[in-house]
């Protein structure tokens, strides 16, 4: 009975918040130059550095390239003072190829075995 259904080899705790970060970046598109870019800021920010944990955790460090100046870039606390009508927008396309990427290769071994008796 414990044959149906084998433990997974790896676990992808990364796809959930790397996703919503992807979709935050959408929805915050419209939102550029406004009040309510200041909650797009903060999320994207906190949602790139949890990823960079789950990456880190994964040993796959190379993704630390792209999500590390993510939560710079988007940093709430000390912005940086960039283009709102060419370089943001562009910011939030490439930063949207970065969460969606690092959301589905970002894998960590699962180390538990439910079937072990």
């Amino acid at each position: 009975m414990s044959d149906r259904y084998p433990t997974p080899q790896f676990r992808r705790t990364a796809l959930a918040p790397g996703l919503l970060a992807a979709i935050v970046l959408f929805v915050g598109i419209p939102l550029i130059g406004t009040g309510g870019y200041l909650v797009i800021q903060y999320a994207v920010s906190i949602l790139a550095l949890i990823l960079s944990v789950f990456a880190w955790q994964a040993r796959q460090w190379w993704w630390l390239l792209g999500l590390v100046p993510i939560a710079v870039l988007f940093n709430p606390v000390w912005p940086l003072a960039l283009d709102e009508n060419g370089v943001i927008p562009a910011l939030h396309y490439l930063s949207v190829l970065v969460f969606v990427g690092a959301a589905i290769l970002v894998k960590v071994p699962n180390e538990e075995d439910r079937n072990r008796r």
